[in-house]
């Protein structure tokens, strides 16, 4: 069953537009809310939620009527699917329900945790560079930030299963021995039982 979301900011505005089009991608129930972006509770986000069942689709308008962040996304869209759900947003073209949306849906994650990581960073700059003062420099080991979070994707898709090997190196554009270099690097017990 496809189960719709509309959201708008502030009371005034006009949620006919989303709805519109969420009637056309053929929602059976659309939950509506007109909530500010500064209040969390969202009252039929969380009874939509409640009601999920596996094999449903949640679809939206675009995703930031979902998420308020790249990290608010996320996480509402992995709710979603630890419910055995799909999620589906009709302006962004993203559709987990299919491989190329699984896809793009890991690169959403993974710039999340891109987010979090520089978080991470900046508060802890002040005592990185504290401890950096008066030592020599050196090219740090192990993967660049740029390699951690290709690796961080490479894990993803090959634990999700739904893509060969060949189809995730073509995807982020690596060699093979590469990708199993950013497996080994995360971690990830590679079997021979995977597609090639």
């Amino acid at each position: 069953m496809k189960i719709g979301y509309a959201r708008v900011s502030t009371q005034e505005q006009n949620l006919s537009l989303q709805l519109d089009a969420l009637q056309v991608a053929g929602c059976d129930t659309i939950y509506r809310e007109k909530v500010t972006s500064a209040k969390k509770e969202r009252p039929e986000l969380q009874k939509l939620m409640g009601q999920l069942r596996v094999g449903d689709v949640v679809v939206v308008w675009k995703l930031d009527r979902l998420g308020r962040s790249l990290q608010d996304l996320v996480s509402l869209v992995n709710e979603v699917q630890g419910k055995g759900a799909e999620f589906q947003s009709l302006n962004d073209h993203i559709d987990t329900t299919t491989p190329q949306g699984k896809f793009t849906f890991h690169l959403f994650a993974a710039l999340a945790e891109f987010e979090r990581g520089i978080i991470r960073e900046r508060t802890k700059a002040g005592l990185a560079a504290a401890r950096a003062r008066g030592r020599k420099g050196g090219r740090p080991k192990g993967l660049s930030k740029e390699a951690q979070h290709t690796a961080m994707i490479a894990e993803t898709l090959y634990q999700d299963g739904d893509l060969t090997v060949k189809q995730i190196c073509r995807q982020l554009s690596i060699s093979r021995g590469t990708f199993y270099n950013y497996l080994r690097h995360r971690g990830v017990d590679v079997g021979a039982s995977h597609n090639a």
